[in-house]
């Protein structure tokens, strides 16, 4: 436990917000690639960077400028704590794999190295919200997430509850119907049990990437008005009285 303990204060210190460990026994049958990733680890590290709360204030019906660019620099954020974190891990004797934080590697299907957000989910950093984000109670979706594999034996985590309810405030807010409204005490066994997952792809490759200084599939509205996002600005303003 201390080792685990001094890892996340130290990861914490490079920028992180929220850290968890995930036993990769918990990702069995997940979808990876190389399909052989997870066979030399035994644990997943899980962090997370909140995004700045004032980006989604600006964000009404698609993404703005700001929002691709912070978007892009909380990748590169990422990436650095990761691969600081895996070096950290080699230096202690341990094998260690950052995975990139925002890397696509079938843009027919949309999918990565691995799924960030179910290691995440795993690791206890929030539950698998209508929107097939990650939703964390501190945080809300205002995340972005990596994931570094290791052998390090490190304390897992314990996944968290689904605390969705019947809230439905991403349902109503999606620009197309993507989202179904279905919720999960785990997790879907397919991205189309939550979503309508083309129509929502197709908003993002094809109109909202479009946007001049946009770039990249991105869109920001579902994940300004969850709850737990929202729970963020009320609390800073209590905080100014």
């Amino acid at each position: 436990m201390d080792y685990t303990n001094e890892m996340k204060k130290t990861i914490t210190a490079w920028g992180a917000d929220l850290v968890g460990i995930a036993d990769v026994e918990g990702l069995a049958g997940i979808r990876t690639n190389p399909v052989h990733l997870l066979d030399s680890f035994t644990r997943a590290i899980s962090i997370a960077v909140q995004l700045p709360v004032s980006v989604f204030e600006m964000i009404s019906d698609q993404p703005i400028p700001i929002y691709a660019a912070i978007y892009q620099t909380v990748n590169r954020l990422l990436d650095e704590i990761a691969f600081k974190t895996s070096r950290k891990l080699q230096s202690d004797g341990y094998l260690s794999l950052p995975i990139p934080a925002s890397q696509v590697l079938d843009r027919e299907n949309w999918y990565a190295a691995i799924s960030h957000k179910a290691v995440a989910r795993l690791a206890g950093l929030g539950w698998q919200g209508k929107n097939l984000l990650l939703i964390t109670p501190e945080y809300g979706s205002r995340v972005r997430l990596v994931t570094v594999l290791t052998n390090a034996p490190l304390e897992c985590d314990r996944p968290v509850k689904n605390l969705c309810g019947k809230c439905n405030n991403c349902q109503e807010a999606c620009p197309v119907g993507a989202i179904k409204g279905i919720s999960t005490e785990d997790h879907y066994k397919s991205r189309n049990e939550a979503l309508h997952f083309q129509r929502c792809v197709e908003k993002l490759t094809g109109e909202f990437a479009k946007i001049p200084d946009i770039g990249a599939p991105i869109c920001g509205i579902c994940i300004k008005v969850c709850p737990f996002g929202l729970k963020i600005k009320k609390n800073k303003s209590n905080n100014n009285t």
